[in-house]
């Protein structure tokens, strides 16, 4: 028996998949809510509904707006590829290319948007409802949402593809909600991918996020979450991953890449966990914690600073110089324990000049703990190349260096006080006011 509960948007017979796949959703979630009007019918009532994308390019011109619980959206194929890659490629070279696009169930964002609508107007998946009790169980599976485009930001950068700014987001939540997941999803080209309000027991789980001005934004406050197992990078102006006012937040199994501002930026966190993720950046300010974010984990993640290899790129930064540090903390009572930082930077790119670089620096608060953190740091002549795919890889897989590369491994303002410091350094590489924290030097061989 074939389930009422179960659409094709290739098959409904309301508007064209192919044309508006946004005015076609929409119908679909107003049936549903026709059909599915009593609260308690033999202890259910309103089950949702799984609206199912084929593979295919489907135009979304029209927002669509979900304001139901326990509605899944899903495709066959996030279809992620890189539109970086392509725009940078000399167009007289895209006739030998086997695929221009992004694939497999892939929602083409071309909403008309005005230079000052608001965010959200530029949501392809815009989940609002008010009321009692919060929507629930909404989730996002194996499709694709492309922004298509990047447009001229008035910065004068030179070229529009390369700005990260067009106004669109992939999904936005903007009201409470419970139980959300995003699994198994590609975004690429949005300004946003995705931003959530309010957020409790959310899970965003192996997706692939890249390409986009910021991956995941988590505000206004939330608790119980987790981000786990995405590809993600964004770009230089904005945010891999950003969590406000959370507690209880997981970021476990990440593979974070360049070239976002901030790998991962947290304000007013606290309770929460940052574990076992790759981290690559080509600026300082990779792991942030201001607004007095305390009593958080930071534990077993490998950071890699170096610098930009990729010549369409050259030359940008995310503004900040190397004494910020490649972890920089403002808070109480954090653990920073068993992390691996490598710093492969060429002095002649240090800002400012003569200056040695930071890789911990704790800003303000007090009761820290920071141990057994291993520091390799090196000079390393980066080659650079046309080509994003090698270079990138030539620069990862290249470990001789000239000459190691002093840096000081922990800095600890005057504003933080009666902090723990632990086999994180030596002597000399850790900077303090030893009469107000506690220090534990890194044995030297050979002393």
């Amino acid at each position: 028996m074939a389930s009422s509960n179960y659409y094709d948007v290739t098959e409904w017979p309301v508007g064209n998949p192919y044309e508006d796949i946004g005015e076609v959703i929409n119908s679909i979630i107003a049936h549903i809510k026709s059909r599915q009007t009593e609260t308690d019918v033999n202890k259910g009532g309103k089950p949702g509904a799984v609206i199912y994308i084929p593979p295919g390019d489907y135009r979304l011109c029209t927002p669509v707006l979900i304001d139901i619980s326990y509605l899944k959206i899903m495709g066959s194929g996030h279809g992620f590829t890189s539109s970086s890659i392509r725009f940078n490629t000399p167009e007289n070279e895209w006739a030998d290319l086997h695929e221009l696009w992004p694939g497999g169930s892939r929602i083409l964002v071309d909403i008309p948007l005005e230079a000052d609508d608001e965010e959200c107007k530029g949501a392809a998946f815009y989940v609002q409802r008010s009321g009692n009790p919060r929507i629930s169980s909404v989730e996002f599976a194996d499709f694709c949402i492309d922004g298509l485009h990047f447009i001229e930001d008035g910065s004068g950068s030179g070229y529009p593809e390369n700005t990260y700014t067009n106004g669109k987001t992939g999904i936005y939540v903007a009201s409470a909600c419970d139980s959300f997941r995003i699994t198994g999803m590609g975004f690429v080209y949005l300004e946003h991918g995705i931003t959530i309000y309010h957020a409790d027991a959310l899970t965003i789980h192996d997706n692939f996020i890249a390409e986009c001005g910021n991956c995941i934004e988590l505000r206004g406050w939330g608790q119980a979450s987790k981000i786990s197992d995405n590809l993600i990078g964004a770009g230089f102006k904005g945010y891999s991953i950003y969590a406000q006012s959370f507690g209880g937040l997981l970021i476990t199994a990440n593979n974070i890449f360049p070239r976002g501002a901030s790998s991962i930026c947290l304000d007013g966190v606290t309770r929460s966990s940052i574990t076992n993720n790759r981290l690559h950046s080509f600026y300082p300010g990779m792991v942030v914690f201001r607004g007095n974010c305390s009593e958080n984990l930071v534990s077993s993640n490998h950071f890699l600073r170096d610098h930009e290899p990729w010549t369409p790129f050259l030359g940008i930064d995310n503004g900040l110089d190397d004494r910020f540090g490649l972890l920089s903390i403002s808070g109480n009572h954090n653990s920073v324990i068993g992390n691996h930082f490598s710093a492969a930077i060429h002095t002649q790119n240090i800002k400012p000049i003569g200056a040695t670089p930071v890789i911990i620096r704790m800003v303000s608060g007090n009761g820290n703990f920071i141990s057994n953190n291993h520091v390799v740091a090196t000079e390393i002549h980066a080659k650079t190349s046309d080509s994003c795919f090698s270079a990138q890889v030539d620069a990862l897989l290249t470990t001789e260096a000239s000459e190691p590369l002093a840096v000081t491994t922990v800095l600890v303002e005057k504003e933080s006080l009666q902090n723990t410091i632990l086999d994180s350094g030596s002597g000399a590489q850790v900077v303090m006011d030893m009469t107000v924290n506690a220090f534990r030097a890194t044995p030297t061989p050979g002393a």
